[in-house]
């Protein structure tokens, strides 16, 4: 991998909504990464990937609304919602080569906003990454339901999946902000309902997971075969739901090995 150069300050795109965060600017770059969040979370969950990257490569993070600099927006109470803001945010950018990268709600958000772009004659990511999330054809019924349980069993759900930071949970305060944003991202991926009658995509995949996962197995993870024109393979690494959090050296240059190889 090429050396990196060090990030920078974080970047909001010209857009008005500022959905896009850009920690390293790159001049016609040769590929745009876009990266979509898991529920609750924010472009944060990305902050140390850009100094991995190679050095023309452009990381942009989409920052869903309701979270960081968006918190004043409502966030979207649908994958299809995020799907078409993502899509906005992706447009002014989609002059160079690009791919797509989302992670749990970020990944159903990913495969519906590649949806989106091809049924919209608009350009297509030369690869596709899905990161701990069921296939389209798993159903609803896959979903462990967490939206609507009480405080003290979501609180352990969260502390058992991982990615929440200890002191979101202990403070009340923190608490409040963070908890209709969670439960809003957790109904939504509830209720996703893909399109199980359409053809594959002609667009690269590559899938990855956790072998711990205790929110979707290795098994169901290998269903997103059947939804590509070219399959690149599961790519497995250690730890839980979100085990790259652990490895972030090792996930990106993961990732762009797998997009080089298209």
């Amino acid at each position: 991998m090429p050396p990196s150069r060090p990030p920078r300050a974080l970047v909001p795109s010209s857009r008005p909504d500022g959905a896009v965060v850009r920690p390293r600017p790159v001049e016609a770059p040769a590929m745009r990464l876009f990266l979509l969040h898991h529920a609750g979370g924010s472009h944060l969950a990305y902050r140390e990937w850009a100094e991995h990257l190679p050095a023309d490569w452009e990381i942009c993070l989409i920052e869903a609304p309701g979270r960081g600099r968006l918190h004043r927006l409502p966030p979207h109470p649908a994958v299809d919602g995020l799907a078409r803001w993502a899509a906005d945010a992706v447009e002014p950018l989609s002059d160079r080569p690009f791919g797509i990268f989302g992670h749990s709600l970020g990944a159903m958000a990913a495969y519906e906003l590649t949806r989106l772009l091809q049924a919209e004659g608009r350009a297509l990511p030369r690869w596709l990454g899905i990161s701990a999330v069921r296939p389209p054809h798993a159903g609803r019924e896959a979903v462990r339901r967490r939206s609507h349980l009480p405080v003290g069993e979501l609180k352990e759900e969260l502390a058992r999946i991982g990615g929440t930071a200890r002191e979101v949970l202990d403070e009340p305060s923190l608490w409040e902000l963070f908890e209709p944003l969670l439960r809003n991202d957790f109904a939504a991926a509830e209720q996703w309902r893909p399109d199980t009658g359409l053809p594959p995509l002609p667009v690269p995949l590559s899938v990855y997971g956790g072998e711990d996962d205790l929110a979707v197995s290795a098994a169901s993870l290998a269903g997103w075969e059947r939804w590509t024109t070219r399959w690149l393979g599961l790519r497995l690494f250690p730890g839980g739901h979100f085990y790259f959090q652990q490895a972030v050296p090792e996930m990106v240059g993961r990732i762009v090995a797998d997009a080089r190889a298209v």
